[in-house]
């Protein structure tokens, strides 16, 4: 009776899979520190406009000639730009679009890559065939050369930026979960399922995709940070979120004119971006050493 009642409390005691999960990225330094920069950023913009709005620039649109490439002071904590715009608000206003931007084309493009390459993986035959031609296509081509091309062709704008970023991502997506897919389809649970008669529809959902989505799930993160520099690249380039809206990647393209006058307009928007990217790239990491088995 004692022995079994230690079992029973030693299994009540089982931490979740969720809290192994988190216990094992909290353990990782460079994950906290992606954490805490995402969290800083995070803060800023969910708080920012409302520290500024009683603020004389507490849109970021509002111009100023007066002030223009004013120095950081008391009423301009980074000084303002060309127009008089004020680059804190703008920068934190920025966040929203740029961070939208990258997590918007993400969802997109796994929307259309993990449908992708889970049939791939598990119908394999003419469908595996003709769906890995098209990913290969699509892999041919420089991401941001690709982004490029479908921005003239789609032209300017917030919702074409985001489907064309998604359409350089998700071939990353299908051919990471086909991979995935064609393990986990060859386990011994997967194969009792096919015998016991189970749909192929509940075998997808219930067996093979909830225990193939670890890598999708590090891409993400990876893919979000991509995501971004390739939304940035086209802001620069002036073919991404047109001005007013202050886009960090429009804010670096729009400054670069004063790039030995007033280099400041291109540094703060340039860390932005670089720090955002690197949170995510941390992030990535500890979560890929978090879901690695092999570490379990």
């Amino acid at each position: 009776m004692t022995d079994v009642t230690s079992t029973t409390l030693a299994c009540e005691r089982r931490p979740s899979p969720a809290a192994l999960l988190w216990r094992r990225f909290a353990a990782q330094p460079n994950a906290i520190i992606g954490m805490a920069i995402m969290g800083l950023i995070l803060l800023a913009m969910a708080i920012g406009p409302l520290v500024f709005a009683g603020h004389a620039s507490s849109t970021f649109e509002q111009q100023d000639f007066i002030n223009s490439f004013a120095p950081p002071s008391g009423d301009h904590l980074l000084g303002t730009d060309n127009f008089g715009r004020d680059i804190l608000v703008r920068l934190i206003h920025g966040a929203r679009y740029t961070l939208a931007i990258g997590f918007a084309a993400v969802i997109a493009g796994l929307a259309i890559g993990v449908p992708l390459g889970l049939l791939s993986g598990y119908i394999g035959g003419w469908f595996d065939l003709i769906a890995q031609r098209l990913v290969d296509i699509v892999l041919a081509f420089p991401s941001f050369l690709l982004a490029l091309a479908l921005i003239g062709v789609l032209g300017t704008g917030t919702v074409n930026i985001i489907v064309a970023v998604a359409l350089t991502s998700f071939p990353r997506f299908a051919r990471l979960l086909r991979a995935s897919v064609l393990s986990v389809k060859e386990l011994p649970y997967v194969e009792a399922a096919r015998a016991m008669g189970t749909p192929h529809w509940r075998i997808v959902l219930r067996d093979v995709l909830p225990n193939a989505t670890a890598p999708i799930i590090v891409q993400s993160s990876l893919e979000m940070a991509t995501a971004i520099l390739t939304a940035s690249g086209l802001g620069f380039l002036g073919l991404g979120v047109q001005q007013p809206i202050p886009e960090w990647g429009a804010m670096l393209g729009e400054a670069r004119q004063y790039l030995f006058t007033y280099p400041n307009l291109l540094t703060y928007p340039g860390l932005c971006i670089i720090a955002v990217v690197l949170a995510l790239n941390l992030i990535g990491d500890g979560l890929r050493d978090a879901l690695d088995p092999r570490l379990k």
